[in-house]
C-alpha cells in the first residue's frame, strides 16, 4: 500500500514538475515573440530619408533643372511609409530625367526617371522657352549655312524697312538644304505674338552669330533713307 502511495506521488510530482517546465518554456517563448514583434514594429518607425517633390515635376525634367529649380526636398519618414525602391539620396538620379509627371508631394523612384532622353522638341525647352517655325527665304536663311545648334540675329522687312527683332537666336531645326523654307527658333512666350504675327506680315532673315564669344547686337533699323545715307566700314 506504501508503495502504491508513494509511487503515486512521484507520479504527480513528475507531472507538477513537467507542467511547471513547460509553463516556463511558453513563458519564455512568448516573452522572445514579443521582443521580436516589438523590434520588428520599432524598425518600420525608424526615420528614413526621401526625395519628395515640391512643385509639379513634368516628363523629361532633367535632374539639374529639378535641382536648380529646388523641385524636391529631402524628408524623413517612418521606413515602413516609404515607396518600393523610392530614391534617398540626390546622387541617385544624376544625369536622369523623369520618365512621367511627378506631383508635389510625391516620393521620388527609382521608376520616375530614366537615363534615355525622350525625343521631340518638347524636351529641348525648359521654363518659359517655346518653339516656333517660321519661313526664312532662300537668301535670307544664309543660303544653306546655318545648322541645327547655330546662333542667329533675325531681322524683319517690312515694306521698305528692316528692324532687328531678336539676338543670340537658338535655332533647333535649320532651314531646308537650300537654306529656304520654315526654321524651328527657340523663343520665350513673351515673344511668341510678335513672331507669329511677322510670319503673316514681314519677311525674317537670319544672319550668322559666331558660335562662342559674340559680342552683342546693338538694337537697329534700316530703311531706304538710311541705306543711301550712311556707309559702314567695320564692326
Amino acid at each position: 500500500m506504501r508503495e502504491k502511495l508513494a509511487r503515486l506521488l512521484k507520479n504527480r510530482a513528475g507531472a507538477v514538475i513537467a507542467g511547471i517546465a513547460a509553463a516556463a518554456i511558453a513563458v519564455i517563448l512568448l516573452i522572445v515573440y514579443l521582443n521580436s514583434y516589438r523590434s520588428s514594429v520599432n524598425s518600420g518607425k525608424q526615420p528614413e530619408r526621401v526625395l519628395v517633390a515640391t512643385k509639379l515635376i513634368k516628363t523629361g525634367t532633367t535632374a539639374g533643372v529639378i535641382a536648380a529649380r529646388h523641385m524636391y526636398q529631402v524628408v524623413s519618414i517612418q521606413k515602413d511609409q516609404l515607396q518600393l525602391l523610392a530614391i534617398t539620396d540626390p546622387s541617385e538620379i544624376a544625369g536622369h530625367l523623369a520618365t512621367s509627371d511627378i506631383l508635389p508631394g510625391q516620393q521620388f523612384t527609382a521608376g520616375d526617371f530614366t537615363t534615355t532622353a525622350p525625343q521631340g522638341l518638347a524636351y529641348q525647352l525648359v521654363g518659359t522657352q517655346r518653339a516656333i517655325a517660321i519661313p526664312v527665304g532662300a537668301i535670307n536663311g544664309v543660303s544653306g549655312q546655318v545648322a541645327a545648334g547655330n546662333f542667329v540675329d533675325i531681322y524683319a522687312s517690312v515694306g521698305a524697312m528692316v528692324k532687328l527683332v531678336a539676338s543670340d537666336v537658338y535655332v533647333i531645326v535649320p532651314p531646308g538644304g537650300s537654306g529656304g523654307g520654315a526654321a524651328v527658333i527657340r523663343i520665350y512666350s513673351k515673344d511668341a505674338a510678335r513672331f507669329a504675327a511677322g510670319a503673316d506680315f514681314a519677311k525674317y532673315w537670319f544672319v550668322l552669330r559666331p558660335q562662342g564669344g559674340a559680342k552683342p547686337t546693338l538694337p537697329s533699323t534700316a530703311t531706304l533713307a538710311t541705306l543711301l545715307a550712311n556707309s559702314t566700314t567695320g564692326g
